[in-house]
């Protein structure tokens, strides 16, 4: 007689550990020995950033130094669309987690450079210099005594960005502590605020549109970049008009030579009108 088989599809889950918790995830781990990724819960489980920023941040951390992370490109590789992108990123700046400084290259002309962070903060490690093999000596016999580790040299910050708008965002704080901004915001807003002064804003009017009419205190401003970004782009005042696009202005006052009367025209060997009349008659 043929053994009893069941129909039942056997299944493709692991057992439930007897240990595991009554509710919530049940990890399935698994002990990678290449091609991985260290990423800190500070960043995974990060309580502000979006779950795009998050990702994107993963992403960006997995790669080699070459390789472009620009919206253009990283909107090559993800679905979501280059706006989705920009905003994670701005997200990640803000965070710490990425800077993008303006690089001067000389004869006025800059570049941009992305560094990412692992941890906002972090600074890189400084990599030993091989000596060459002919100033290696040979190892000595005997019990050796280590040299104490020197602690890692720090880069010297970077100089906070100078000029008229630079000390614009800068101040504002003191006229509402809510709108303080960090160096990188600050070198971010800058050129939207130079062409607001191109435009014939003055500091005083610039300051007066950024600072009107914000939520009443305490309630906090969680962004202030991007609340005085939002602001600096949509209400962004027009080019004053040119000289020539000026309406012509009334005509100069002329003296009418037949009856010494004042009137309007461009004319000054014109006549008035009375007088235009009688000589016609």
């Amino acid at each position: 007689m043929a053994d009893p088989q069941s129909n039942a599809a056997t299944s493709a889950y692991p057992a439930i550990p007897a240990d595991a918790p009554p509710s919530g995830v049940i990890h399935i781990r698994h002990r990678h020995t290449e091609r991985f990724t260290v990423v800190g819960n500070h960043l995974a489980q990060h309580a502000e950033l979006s779950a795009a920023a998050i990702g994107i941040a993963v992403y960006v951390q997995s790669l080699p130094d070459d390789v472009s992370v620009t919206a253009k490109a990283l909107a090559l590789h993800f679905s979501e669309g280059e706006t989705t992108i920009r905003r994670a990123l701005n997200e990640l700046e803000r965070a710490g987690y990425i800077a993008r400084p303006r690089i001067p290259l000389g004869g006025g002309r800059f570049a941009t450079r992305t560094f990412s962070y692992d941890k906002p903060g972090c600074v890189p490690e400084p990599k030993p210099r091989p000596k060459p093999a002919s100033a290696q000596a040979p190892a000595p016999s005997g019990p050796q005594v280590q040299p104490e580790p020197q602690p890692p040299a720090r880069p010297e910050p970077p100089h906070p960005p100078t000029g008229p708008a630079a000390d614009l965002l800068a101040r504002l704080r003191l006229a509402d502590p809510r709108l303080l901004l960090s160096a990188g915001d600050v070198q971010r807003l800058a050129p939207a605020v130079e062409t607001w002064l191109s435009r014939a804003a003055t500091p005083a009017q610039i300051t007066r549109t950024l600072t009107a009419n914000l939520p009443p205190e305490p309630v906090p401003i969680h962004h202030p970049a991007r609340f005085l970004e939002y602001r600096l782009r949509n209400l962004l005042p027009p080019p004053l008009p040119t000289e020539e696009s000026q309406p012509p202005g009334p005509a100069p006052l002329v003296t009418c030579d037949g009856c010494e009367r004042a009137f309007r025209s461009h004319d000054p060997d014109a006549s008035c009108g009375d007088c235009r009349e009688v000589a016609a008659a």
